[in-house]
């Protein structure tokens, strides 16, 4: 029997009900119904991106902080205690999919992530929906500002992959449509839950503190424009419950804040709004530090990697509330639509004009910055609606909404003419097509995701693949195993055993030429991101040396060959191929070849990692590793480990030994001497090598510390090994680290594995006495404890 619709509605109310509000929407569903299903259908096509797994710990430590309480996470100073500073109010949602279901592999679990991170990314595009719906009534307007809020490509590739910058764009849509139900509203229930909004956002990225003062703000006009002390009274006690509901919100969600909520509120706060990492990045040509950045960067970001007809809209959209509040300033302050555009409008300005002019540390292009799309995509249905509905000519809002379709449509098309790239999109305010020009200006892959791309093309194209007979060595970079495993089974099988080519990011910088080894290169927009070489002919390279005088011994006897520097070692261990860092530094015929920011260098350093570039066969390390394409009169071989000269290494091991003092007995003994704590171990595994070294300096006096570290009250550091470390050919191992200048009363140390924590631990006291302790360690040795 076939129900009407009336007697369905009487037969099942509630489902009736759902059908009546939502019939009105069919539109805004069919589009999301569309989203969802090419959201499956692209799903295994993004890699995993650099930040997953640092993420994935994120949620993991936060975890274990609060179910075990697990102070030592911080006081131990583990490499990865940093990671319970950032919320985990969504990463921890994403664990427990993970852990509820069993999921068996990597490849399960990054698939999972990277669903429920693109369904929560669509859930954004609804409130962008519901809120232009609210704001203006027109659901034709409300549909278009949904797909402007999702068809941004960049945005779109994040989605996936990006667990913290999407989900935070999506938390502060979701806090202004909270905002905006709440100054209609205007109760109690309304604001706390806008501070429960604005406080998961918050604790997902600081930076949702820009919503902590403008909600507060908006308050502060309402409060002036009240009539009677009733109406005041409702709007302390609402902007109160907001601020305090805000703030318990922040301290629920991040357990670190729990055992000193003041103090460590501060320290929190503090620690975020001014991160310590700085990094070298590209921008228009030069290479600045992230905390350096010219005013424009991320004005100019924003504008060459957003659809052009969405940046008109909004900057029309963003023009004309300025406008209105202009002509009619009373009205733009009193509760309204014009006042919430006056709200979106400050939260992109203030937050560009904080970030210019206090010179915030921010990088990778504006992935930092990304919630400001929810403001602005909003802005342009301000935009719309000046163009339609606010104009009232038929013909030209058919205009306006066609002129919007095509601009969707184009930048539906530019999307797909790059996927899986979107997240290296341009558009045409800057130059696209002339070959490898992007990737001398700007930053491209830094997720990092094209070894997906160039693994799936090797699982394709085995056939052409070298011989597997060939001289291989292992490619053991954490991005190429985490993508590896993130391949289908079948991919993975045809790629089983060591893969007898490397992938080579081509780094933004790059200036030097490529080998003629490349099998593959990823390409966007004719700018290579990565290269698939191939290794089989380093017997070549080596017969190449025979009988030839090396221009340079060292670690490896090095050759000069055409384009190329040859590196042969022989005997050789496999292991030391795997962990071997070369830094080539050439010097130029004519400076000027040089790129624009070297130009006054002497020379230009590139550094080399050898399981790229190298193979072991035959008992035999050969490398080969490519000289730029203008002419050089030099070059320099630097190696890293720094001290892989064995001489000075073993010189240094052995005054350490002599005229130093025993400090600890762990998997390292620990030595002082001439200012420098020597690591030494008799019988050293190579890969063991990868662990960090962590030093804290405790001083004499507080001031002699940089002032970054005097509330702490000691400085602290870490080091990788092939940074100050040497691999001796009898098997031993050395590394140096100098200490500060200044009087120090005592020194921790250790080295932590990822994922298993500290394997061995010392501290100690200069000019006391040593008496040993249990070992809060993992691994094997003794720890010496501060004597009382």
């Amino acid at each position: 029997m076939t129900l009407t619709p009336p007697e369905f509605c009487k037969r099942w109310p509630l489902a009736g009900a759902a059908m009546k509000a939502l019939a009105p929407h069919w539109g805004a569903l069919l589009a999301l119904a569309l989203f969802m299903a090419a959201g499956l259908a692209v799903l295994d096509d993004y890699g995993v991106a650099r930040d997953e797994s640092w993420q994935r710990l994120t949620a993991e430590y936060t975890l274990d902080y609060t179910l075990r309480a697990d102070a030592g996470i911080v006081e131990r100073g583990d490499i990865h205690a940093h990671n319970i500073f950032y919320g985990a109010a969504f990463e921890l949602p994403l664990l427990f999919v993970e852990r509820a279901f069993g999921l068996p592999d990597d490849r399960s679990v990054y698939l999972s992530r990277h669903l429920l991170t693109h369904l929560f990314f669509l859930v954004g595009g609804l409130f962008a929906y519901l809120l232009a719906a609210r704001l203006f009534g027109a659901r034709l307007l409300a549909l278009t500002t949904m797909l402007i809020f999702l068809l941004h490509p960049r945005l779109y590739a994040h989605s996936f992959p990006g667990s913290i910058d999407v989900p935070f764009l999506v938390l502060f849509v979701v806090a202004l449509y909270l905002a905006h139900r709440a100054f209609r509203r205007d109760t109690l229930w309304a604001f706390v839950l806008l501070g429960v909004g604005v406080g998961i956002a918050v604790n997902l990225r600081i930076m949702g503190a820009v919503l902590l003062a403008a909600i507060p703000a908006m308050r502060a006009l309402d409060f002036a424009f009240a009539q009677g002390w009733a109406e005041r009274k409702r709007v302390i006690l609402t902007t109160g419950a907001f601020a305090l509901t805000a703030t318990l919100t922040v301290h629920a969600l991040l357990p670190y804040l729990w055992a000193d909520p003041v103090g460590r509120a501060v320290e929190w706060w503090t620690t975020l709004s001014d991160h310590p990492t700085t990094l070298d990045k590209l921008f228009r040509g030069t290479i600045y530090r992230s905390d350096e950045f010219p005013a424009d960067y991320v004005p100019l970001w924003f504008s060459i990697t957003s659809p052009p007809f969405a940046l008109a809209l909004g900057l029309i959209g963003a023009a004309a509330v300025l406008a209105g509040a202009a002509l009619a300033p009373r009205v733009a302050m009193r509760k309204g639509r014009l006042r919430f555009g006056l709200l979106l409008v400050g939260c992109v300005a203030a937050t560009v004009a904080a970030v210019v002019l206090l010179n915030v540390n921010t990088y990778n292009g504006w992935r930092h910055l990304y919630f400001l799309w929810a403001p602005f995509a909003l802005l342009g249905t301000f935009g719309l609606a000046a163009l339609t509905r606010d104009l009232g000519r038929p013909r030209l809002r058919a205009a306006v909404y066609g002129a919007a379709g095509l601009g969707l449509a184009a930048t539906l098309l530019s999307a797909a003419l790059i996927h899986p790239n979107q997240h290296i999109y341009f558009n045409a305010l800057v130059d696209r097509v002339a070959p490898e020009r992007l990737r001398t200006q700007y930053e491209l892959d830094y997720w990092n995701l094209a070894p997906r791309q160039a693994l799936e093309w090797l699982s394709n194209n085995t056939d052409l693949l070298p011989d597997k007979t060939a001289p291989v060595a292992r490619n053991t970079d954490a991005m190429t195993r985490e993508n590896i495993a993130f391949l289908p089974d079948a991919a993975r099988a045809r790629l089983a055993g060591n893969l007898s080519v490397a992938l080579i990011p081509n780094d933004i910088r790059e200036s030097w030429a490529r080998s003629a080894r490349a099998l593959h290169r990823v390409q966007v927009y004719g700018n290579t991101i990565l290269t698939v070489e191939r290794k089989d002919d380093l017997r070549a390279v080596y017969a190449a040396t025979r009988g030839r005088e090396p221009d340079d011994v060292a670690a490896y006897d090095a050759y000069r060959l055409d384009g190329a520097v040859a590196l042969v070692m022989e005997p050789c261990d496999p292991a030391f191929v795997e962990q071997a860092v070369a830094t080539l530094r050439v010097t130029p015929v004519d400076r000027g070849d040089l790129p624009p920011w070297r130009e006054g260098k002497r020379d230009e350093p590139r550094f080399f990692r050898l399981i790229d570039y190298g193979a072991f066969f035959d008992g035999k390390c050969v490398a080969s590793l490519p000289l730029p394409d203008y002419p050089i009169a030099e070059f320099r071989l630097v190696w890293s480990p720094e001290l892989l000269e064995r001489e000075s290494a073993r010189d240094a091991m052995r005054r350490a030994r002599e005229n130093g003092r025993l400090l600890a007995r762990a998997t390292y003994d620990v030595h002082l001497a001439d200012g420098e704590l020597a690591y030494i171990q008799e019988r050293c595994d190579p890969l063991g090598t990868e662990r960090p070294f962590r030093v804290s300096v405790f001083p004499q006096r507080a001031d002699d510390l940089p002032e970054e570290w005097r509330e702490r009250g000691h400085e602290r550091f870490w080091f990788d090994f092939h940074q100050r470390g040497a691999l001796l050919e009898d098997g031993a191992c050395v590394a140096l680290f100098p200490l500060p200048d200044y009087p120090i009363t005592g020194i921790e140390t250790g080295q932590y594995v990822s994922g298993v924590g500290e394997v061995w631990s010392a501290e100690f006291a200069l000019g006391a006495t040593l008496t040993p302790g249990p070992s809060p360690s993992i691994g094997r040795g003794e720890s010496y404890r501060r004597g009382q």
